[in-house]
């Protein structure tokens, strides 16, 4: 068997705001090693604040903003770059990459890395990466039953089992499944999930677990809404948002953002004498998107007439047209990675080395539909108006012919290794070198624009061999204080978003770089923590098209700068704390395509402040209340030509326990409806949650 010690911490995750150990930089580490800013969103924090999808709970990590280009989700941006879209979305260390809505079911904790993470993901986002971390098995058995009814006809029931089969195996079933009328922003909501796993050998010298995840959605979409200006004559660089409920829907009654996820995990663990352990994963996953949605916008605001109806006309007769943006697509990955940790004594220094090794393949075909003129058929969207929302309109969406119009294939491979050296009994470095290949191939299918064949097949082949890099000193006087600097790099390739052309096939990685000095402070009882950081994000050569020869360029640069505060834990016994604050004056685009607008001014997506905070007190053994804030400060849509409104929402809850079984919780999310844009884009946004009431009854068993 093998023991594992250490001195006593407080507890966390399920039971707590507080977290003090990762798994998001290879292998389970305290966090007052790494060099880097994390964030760790606990389950307790998901389940105070009810949060149910991963987005929701993202907005408890300041310096997160979303661009609503395809579908609110898909561009998640941290410090205002790019993360879901560059493929730096992992559930538990293993890249997942596709496009669908996450739930927080299965999810244990949410971890948000901050700053240039290719020394261990390899392709990676300027902003950071995000880690699902799933529930995993334990000794003890343990049953938690959660049924939620809200407004908007909300019903979801969680069903969290764990169930110890041996002296070192268990097993654990998470299922959920969601229905609503709406989600508080627009869209309706018909969602369900499985995830068991099984694991065995626990505590013992090999460990292994075996695990299934599917999610299956069939939700409603709210595409986005459109900006409008105040007056006929104000220029768009004072366009605001349409003075409607943040719940109201303008789309078709037909529809729909469906998606499938699937994952099969197998992972082995195993401890040597010596305190080291290797640790072997593999991943096999399938996904689906078939995405049936549409813009909304004001009919007669056209480019040349972009104010004809503005908010002093506007009103319940205002017509508003419906679009169809589709989105269809399948998505394939494999990975394998192996991860070997391990502590020695060398040259009169201890080490803690890392190294590993990981594989990865993934293959997406994308789907059109054939248009009238190639033998198609397009079914009419009827417009409606801003008095008749929900108007239940309907076109039967099975009559469009489709047609494979691209597919991306990558392979891909990594290695890495990492040292981390104690110079002294307080100082200690940190050293890390990967290396990665990867290659990509791209290829369109397409027809004349009044025909439906011939096919013209072209295909983009791109081969990518890069170094990134990682260094950091730490600074720990003692068990309550950690202090580090940091140093990074990044690179992105032109297929991180798998599409490839002639503009971008032979361009070169995007290169990044992260710098950061930072802290992370315990109280005396180490009930409570705090981490600070100041940071430069600085993106050395940005992707940008040269009109004069219509190549993709590496000429462009930006930066960002700011600082950064979280603090999580009890304040008192009854008084529990969690808040995520960033505060980023500095956000330029320092050298974009010659000419164009937006060179040397603030980039989109970037607000100077954002935050949220939350906090519990238990009130009486039986009483538990919290209350919270959550912000954003003002921000400009992707290509700066409006800046969005600051935004304050509230939130408030009460809890109680009627005995050791049974517990009633009531949610009142974004107390005064505020409307406000949560997912931004240039021609329309997706409004934030409504106010939304429910009320939930846990049984633990």
């Amino acid at each position: 068997m093998v023991l594992v010690e250490g001195k006593a911490e407080a507890a966390e995750g399920k039971d707590a705001l507080r977290a003090t150990q990762t798994r998001i930089g290879k292998g389970n580490q305290q966090l007052r090693d790494i060099p880097q800013s994390i964030t760790v969103v606990t389950e307790k924090l998901m389940d105070d604040r009810n949060l149910d999808t991963m987005k929701e709970a993202l907005k408890n990590s300041a310096g997160i903003s979303f661009l609503a280009a395809e579908g609110g989700e898909e561009d998640i941006r941290l410090r205002g770059f790019a993360l879901q879209s560059t493929g730096d979305v992992f559930v538990d260390g293993m890249r997942d990459p596709a496009f669908y809505e996450r739930d927080t079911f299965n999810m244990d904790r949410l971890e948000v890395m901050r700053g240039s993470a290719s020394m261990l993901f390899g392709r990676g986002s300027t902003g950071g990466a995000v880690n699902q971390v799933s529930k995993a098995p334990r000794l003890i058995n343990e049953n938690q039953v959660d049924v939620t009814l809200g407004n908007h006809q909300y019903r979801r029931i969680v069903g969290d089992f764990n169930i110890q089969t041996g002296d070192s195996a268990a097993l654990r079933l998470n299922a959920m499944s969601t229905v609503a009328d709406n989600n508080g922003a627009g869209s309706s909501l018909d969602k369900a999930g499985i995830a068991a796993t099984y694991r065995w050998g626990i505590g013992e010298r090999d460990e292994f677990s075996v695990g299934l995840y599917h999610l299956d959605n069939n939700n409603g979409m709210n595409y986005g809404m459109p900006w409008i200006r105040p007056t006929a004559t104000a220029p768009a660089s004072e366009q605001t948002l349409i003075p409607v409920d943040p719940a109201t829907y303008y789309g078709m009654a037909s529809d729909y953002n469906a998606g499938q996820a699937s994952r099969l995990t197998a992972s082995h663990l195993h401890h040597f004498d010596d305190d080291s352990e290797l640790r072997t994963q593999i991943q096999t996953g399938a996904y689906a998107r078939d995405q049936r949605a549409g813009t909304v916008r004001i009919v007669g605001n056209t480019n040349a007439t972009p104010g004809a109806t503005n908010l002093t006309n506007f009103g319940p007769g205002t017509v508003l047209s419906r679009g169809t943006q589709l989105k269809i697509q399948d998505m394939d990955t494999l990975y394998a990675q192996t991860d070997f940790s391990t502590k020695f004594n060398a040259l009169g220094f201890k080490h803690e080395l890392l190294s590993g090794l990981d594989y990865a393949s993934e293959k997406r075909q994308v789907y059109g539909a054939l248009s009238a003129a190639q033998g198609g058929v397009v079914p009419v969207k009827p417009n409606t108006t801003v008095g008749t929302p929900d108007d239940g309109a309907w076109i039967d969406e099975s009559q469009r012919t489709l047609r494979q119009t691209n597919q991306y294939d990558s392979l891909g491979w990594g290695a890495y290794l990492q040292d981390l050296i104690q110079l002294t009994p307080h100082w200690k470095v940190l050293g890390g070198l990967r290396y990665d290949h990867l290659t990509g191939d791209y290829s369109t299918f397409v027809i004349p624009i009044n025909a439906s064949g011939p096919v013209t097949t072209t295909t983009y082949h791109m081969k990518v061999s890069e170094w990134s890099k990682r260094v950091g000193v730490l600074y720990q006087p003692n068990d309550l204080q950690s202090y580090h600097l940091s140093l990074a790099n990044s690179f992105n390739t032109s297929g991180d978003a798998y599409a490839l052309s002639a503009q971008n096939v032979n361009t070169p990685p995007e290169q990044s770089i992260n710098f950061e000095i930072g802290a992370k402070l315990d109280s005396e009882d180490k009930r409570f923590t705090t981490r600070l950081a100041v940071f430069r994000s600085t993106k050395l050569h940005e992707r940008n098209t040269d009109p004069l020869v219509n190549l993709v360029t590496l000429s462009g640069k930006r930066h960002v700068a700011g600082a950064e505060i979280d603090f999580s834990g009890h304040l008192t016994p009854r008084w529990e704390i969690y808040g995520s604050y960033m505060w980023m004056p500095i956000a330029n685009i320092d050298v974009g395509v010659a000419g164009a607008a937006g060179q040397d001014t603030r980039p989109g997506l970037t607000p100077i402040h954002s935050g949220t905070v939350w906090n519990t007190y238990q009130v009486t053994p039986q009483w538990r209340v919290g209350a919270g804030l959550h912000m954003r400060g003002r921000q400009a849509t992707l290509t700066n030509t409006h800046t969005v409104k600051a935004f304050v929402t509230a939130d408030l809850m009460a809890e109680y326990k009627m005995n050791d079984q049974f517990t009633v919780k009531a949610n009142l999310s974004n107390v005064t409806n505020k409307l406000y844009a949560d997912s931004l884009y240039t021609g329309h946004y997706i409004p934030g949650l409504g106010r939304l009431l429910q009320v939930t009854l846990s049984a633990r068993f």
